[in-house]
């Protein structure tokens, strides 16, 4: 008797278990939960906290609310010019409808799948309607720094209409307006990575070195030109000076010759002794000049130099 009303009362104990714990469940945060009813929705609940239900009839489906993210694999696509390139995108989302999310897609996985499709196939087809300048540069209005060679024409990137920041803003418009029709909210998407393909990365880098290096013989050529240019403004300007130089030379080796002139008159001037000393003098210094041991001089009797000569002998 004992063994079966013992057994009786373990028995209510589970039963009543049994019903607490399929009554009472927990909402944590950063979750949300949907209930089911033999399998169709019945209702959310979307704050966090204790909660009730009815017991094995009712089942509470945990969806995840925070952030979520999603990372798409690198695909293969061409741009409007026929080059292929490699994209690499990734996102943010999170489910806005619960009740619409577990209906369309019921777990997230499912999400994730869908995801990538819609994802996938908006950034394909924007990156098919433009070139492959517009999907790298991320702005219209870059502007670089500009050299002395170059003009400001030659310095400008090739003009863009749209940049890398609008096409991933219509891809992000686009998706988010079908992601709301399955419950999810589209949060943030992005070009995390844009590469050339393997098969036609060669080629393209072959071009790009090509274009550089016209550009470093423009540059070279305009240099050389430059220096020439450089180089015959200081050859003038080196004759200038040496002429202006040659000319003030000149001007003051004439100014002290009359100076000279003026202090041998005043000195030798004014009366017939010093005329004749002064005479005397420069025929002295015209002698060292023309004169030395291996000299051999032919005079006229009427040569100034004999009078000079004879003169002095005789005296």
């Amino acid at each position: 008797m004992k063994k079966a009303f013992g057994f009786i009362i373990a028995a209510l104990v589970l039963i009543v278990l049994l019903f607490v714990t399929g009554t009472v469940y927990t909402v944590r945060e950063g979750q949300q939960v949907v209930l089911t009813q033999f399998g169709k929705p019945s209702g959310t609940i979307t704050e966090a906290g204790l909660h009730f239900k009815l017991p094995f009839i009712v089942k509470v489906n945990v969806i995840e609310k925070r952030f979520l993210a999603w990372d798409g694999e690198s695909a293969q696509m061409p741009t409007r010019d026929k080059t292929y390139i490699q994209v690499d995108t990734f996102a943010r989302w999170k489910i806005s409808d619960p009740l619409l999310y577990f209906k369309t897609l019921r777990d997230e996985r499912s999400a994730l799948s869908r995801l990538t499709d819609i994802l996938g196939s908006e950034t394909r087809n924007a990156v098919a309607k433009h070139d492959l300048l517009e999907v790298v540069r991320s702005t219209k209005d870059r502007k670089p720094e500009r050299t002395d060679l170059q003009t400001e024409k030659e310095a400008d990137f090739e003009p863009i209409k749209i940049g890398r920041r609008e096409i991933e803003k219509n891809v992000f418009e686009i998706a988010k307006t079908k992601l709301e029709d399955i419950g999810i909210e589209l949060l943030d998407l992005r070009f995390k990575r844009i590469n050339y393909n393997q098969s036609v990365a060669p080629q393209i880098y072959e071009q790009m070195i090509s274009e550089r290096q016209q550009i470093a013989e423009r540059f070279r050529s305009e240099g050389a030109g430059e220096a020439a240019r450089t180089m015959g403004k200081m050859e003038r300007e080196v004759k200038r000076i040496e002429s202006e130089a040659y000319l003030k030379i000149q001007s003051i080796l004439g100014e002290a010759d009359a100076e000279s002139t003026r202090i041998y008159a005043e000195a030798y001037g004014g009366t017939p002794e010093r005329e004749s000393f002064y005479e005397f003098v420069k025929t002295l210094e015209a002698y060292d000049k023309i004169l030395d041991e291996n000299t051999t001089v032919i005079l006229s009797t009427d040569s100034d130099l004999f009078k000079l000569l004879k003169g002095s002998k005789s005296k």
